[in-house]
This record gives C-alpha cells, sequence and structure tokens, in this order.
C-alpha cells in the first residue's frame, strides 16, 4: 500500500474540515446507516466485508468523529472501478461526494490506473452530473442492472482516462 491508502487524510471543503481514513471492519456498523439512509437498495455488509478481504480501496469520510460517507475502488491491470460512493443525506449538496471522488481518483493514479469506470443509475441525475464534471463520459449501458421499485433499472457506465 502507498501512503495515500495508510494514513486519514484531512481535507477542507467550503471551509469545513473532513478526513477521510482507510474503512475497517470496525466502521461498518455506521456504514450500513448511511447506506440505509441514501439508498432504498443498499449493499450489504457481506458485501463492504467482501471488498475489504479483497483489499479493495475502502474510504470513510469523518468530520468531528462522526461518519458522513464512504467509497469503495478497486485496481487491477491498469483500470479501476469505482464500486460505491455514499454521502448521509443530511450532508448531501455539500461537495463531499466530489472529495470521495477526488480521492479516488488520486488513489486510482497512484496505482498506475489508465481509466477509470463505474455505473450509475439514470435516474441519479445528481452523480451523473457530478461526474460529467469530473470529465467522466458516457460509454455504455448495463440492461437492468440496479433493482428498483419497479423491477430493474439500467445503469450508464461512465469512463474518465486518467
Amino acid at each position: 500500500m502507498g501512503k495515500t491508502e495508510t494514513h486519514a487524510s484531512p481535507r477542507k471543503l467550503n471551509d469545513q474540515d473532513y478526513s477521510l481514513r482507510p474503512m475497517s471492519e470496525e466502521d461498518l456498523q455506521k456504514i450500513m446507516v448511511n447506506e440505509r439512509l441514501a439508498y432504498p437498495y443498499p449493499w450489504t455488509e457481506q458485501i463492504f466485508l467482501d471488498c475489504l478481504s479483497a483489499h479493495y480501496s475502502c474510504w470513510v469520510a469523518e468530520k468531528q468523529n462522526q461518519m458522513l460517507g464512504h467509497a469503495v475502488l478497486t485496481v487491477a491491470a491498469g483500470e479501476s472501478h469505482i464500486l460505491n460512493v455514499c454521502v448521509n443525506p443530511a450532508t448531501q449538496g455539500s461537495g463531499l461526494g466530489r472529495l470521495l471522488v477526488v480521492h479516488l481518483l488520486e488513489v486510482a493514479k497512484a496505482r498506475k490506473a489508465n481509466t477509470v469506470f463505474l455505473e450509475v443509475r439514470p435516474s441519479n441525475k445528481v452523480a451523473y452530473n457530478l461526474y460529467l464534471s469530473l470529465g467522466f463520459n458516457e460509454v455504455g449501458h448495463r440492461k437492468n442492472y440496479y433493482p428498483a421499485e419497479s423491477g430493474k433499472e439500467d445503469a450508464l457506465i461512465m469512463a474518465l482516462v486518467l
């Protein structure tokens, strides 16, 4: 693991100090609270455990010891994939999602990834616009990828060349 992976990274956003640090199993209870608040179909605790066991780049964002967000990235064979970005709904709109994604992009670069991929729901306009603003481009879609109230929702595949 490089320096980016092993220590907390204090960041200032809108005059607010956030700390980014690697995720641990001890964080999962708080992570699950944020997941359930933010998503109608949240990841399970087991998915996070699997990501930690596989040594994915898993991060939490805190402010004054309150966990406000988390993110998961995998890097292999020169490619990176953003798997999860979650911000507590009470903090959404503050720029914390951008801070998390930018941090993941820095980790991907440090690990020598050439391209970063992600999926996003077409209905998640805020996330879609965030990714566009960071330079991601739509490169495809996955049919019936996400669970949805009406059955399934497609995913837009986005990519960024680093």
